[in-house]
């Protein structure tokens, strides 16, 4: 009963549709994806092309949204990277990403079925 307690939430929030995103929402980026800096980080050392690149469902927090726009875009502070050597982008970095290179909801169910097939070996 416990558990039925536990995985309800996260499986009726897996099945609700996405809404627009809005300023102050968690993005994941999909799949590795390379962004353009938006602001440099004073104690990273400058690189040439100022872009890092990001980890497949890296969490980025939305700042400004103009994907409304033709050429419209979204501005993201990035929230957590197990690595912060370069080429990847450092954790509080604002980058700059287009709508296709993002997704709002974690997979969680797929999540939970990688991790299962890891455990089980199949």
């Amino acid at each position: 009963m416990i558990l039925i307690i536990l995985v309800a939430p996260l499986v009726l929030s897996s099945f609700a549709p996405a809404g627009p995103i809005r300023i102050g929402d968690t993005v994941f980026s999909d799949g590795q994806q390379r962004v353009q800096f938006t602001k440099l980080i004073s104690s990273q050392a400058p690189h040439p092309d100022e872009t890092c690149l990001l980890d497949p469902n890296s969490p980025l927090i939305v700042l400004e949204n103009s994907t409304g726009e033709p050429d419209g875009f979204i501005k993201a502070e990035v929230q957590g990277n197990p690595a912060p050597e370069w080429p990847f982008c450092p954790v509080h970095a604002e980058v700059q990403l287009t709508l296709h290179q993002v997704f709002q909801k974690p997979a969680v169910l797929e999540t939970v079925r990688n991790t299962l097939m890891r455990w089980f070996g199949k």
